[in-house]
């Protein structure tokens, strides 16, 4: 019960952010990428993220590390967001590459909850290019309960 009291107040706090840039995350890092909530419900967050020229690699396209990273965030905000007083980690994140971004484009990034262990968390994220309607990246992570 408290479990879910707690998971209803990070749902909520998320929900309040739709429609803006998250620049004061617990995570330094989502703050450098500086998302756009775009929807949050229980097990999934959506976000929009333009690609800024620290983002790309020496071709100018979107780097494959940024890619994992917003795969990883975003999974890690989804895990968050569930109300456990646990700590999560990341076991593994396996990603499968497409297509790719350039500088200036805007792509959304959508997680939701595969399987939810008490032990492990599997949960799966799309990075999608919406101009062209193209999915750039599928990624799958199991984040593991640490206490």
């Amino acid at each position: 019960m408290e479990e879910q009291n707690e998971a209803q107040k990070r749902l909520s706090n998320f929900q309040t952010l739709i429609g803006k840039e998250i620049i004061n995350s617990p995570s330094h890092f989502m703050n450098w990428l500086r998302p756009t909530l775009i929807s949050a419900e229980r097990g999934e967050l959506h976000c929009s993220y333009v690609i800024r020229k620290e983002m790309t690699n020496p071709y100018g396209i979107l780097h494959g590390g940024i890619t994992a990273g917003i795969i990883d965030d975003l999974i890690g905000a989804t895990v968050f967001m569930l109300g456990s007083n646990s700590q999560y980690t990341t076991v593994n994140n396996n990603i499968d590459y497409f297509a790719s971004a350039v500088e200036g484009d805007i792509v959304t990034a959508k997680t939701s909850v595969v399987k939810q262990g008490r032990t492990i968390i599997n949960l799966q994220c799309e990075v999608f290019l919406p101009s062209k309607n193209r999915l750039i990246a599928k990624g799958y992570s199991n984040m593991l309960n640490v206490g």
